[in-house]
């Protein structure tokens, strides 16, 4: 299977038994493969599928008490593939624990995710299922919105600093298939820094974010300058399903199409 993302090689042994997944859109594949019940932790942002909130939490899945990891005796531990991980994922491995450390930002990264999960679990054949009915959904909104206008999108992500979702995230590849385009898709990062004045040079035909987001941006008077907001083309997505690059990418891409193009039904 190669190397993770942290470049440790993956080791595929013995089908785990007691499986510790820090990251929510893990925890949601590995419900997907079949791998639920085997699941001895989570961490406290995981609430998809609903069966996940069962699975006991061990809290957060950046910079983790090693210690309770440990204490839910695991033989396999998927963590996120931050760098304020990677004292967590050597500690594990020094105590004989199995990790496997994985980025989750693009679609590509999903595909790959799941594949490698699929391997680590026994489910390969479950796990070429999922990323490929994933992936039909995907490229049938594509077609769907291929020939529609192209509403340029700015998605903030955070308030102070002010944060906007850039070309390296997978929301900014979900507007792109759902019909629009993201005006801080340039940037690299999946959520780069930027400067209000910025916002309206680049002046987005529609706002859109999730519900705590917009809450933040109502109580600073300065958004009003903007045309978009002005004229009320802010839109919400959905947070059951515009949250993280798992298995209801497909679901995601259909209802921001539907939020970019309102009638359409791909």
């Amino acid at each position: 299977m190669g190397v993770d993302d942290f470049g440790d090689s993956i080791v595929v042994g013995a089908r785990p038994q007691r499986i510790v997944s820090l990251s929510p859109a893990t925890t949601e594949i590995l419900f997907a493969l079949g791998a639920g019940p085997r699941l001895a932790g989570r961490t406290h942002w995981d609430a998809s599928p609903p069966a996940a909130l069962s699975v006991p939490d061990l809290g957060d899945g950046i910079r983790p008490s090693v210690e309770t990891i440990l204490a839910a005796r695991p033989d396999l531990v998927i963590l996120y593939a931050s760098e304020e991980n990677r004292p967590a994922a050597a500690a594990l491995r020094a105590a004989g624990v199995r990790v496997v450390t994985l980025r989750m930002n693009l679609i590509a990264e999903f595909r790959r995710a799941t594949a490698v999960l699929g391997a680590v679990v026994g489910a390969d054949s479950v796990a070429r299922v999922v990323t490929d009915s994933v992936t039909r959904t995907l490229e049938r909104v594509r077609v769907a919105t291929r020939a529609l206008p192209h509403p340029s999108v700015f998605m903030p992500a955070y308030q102070a600093p002010l944060l906007t979702i850039g070309g390296g995230s997978f929301l900014s590849e979900l507007v792109t298939i759902a019909g629009g385009r993201n005006v801080f898709g340039d940037l690299a990062a999946p959520s780069p820094q930027i400067s209000f004045e910025e916002v309206l040079r680049r002046n987005p035909d529609v706002v859109l974010t999730n519900p705590s987001v917009v809450t933040s941006l109502r109580n600073e008077p300065r958004w009003r300058s903007l045309p978009a907001w002005r004229a009320g083309r802010v839109l919400i997505w959905d947070t059951t399903l515009v949250t993280r690059p798992g298995v209801k990418l497909g679901e995601a891409a259909v209802s921001l199409a539907r939020l970019l193009h309102p009638g359409l039904a791909p």
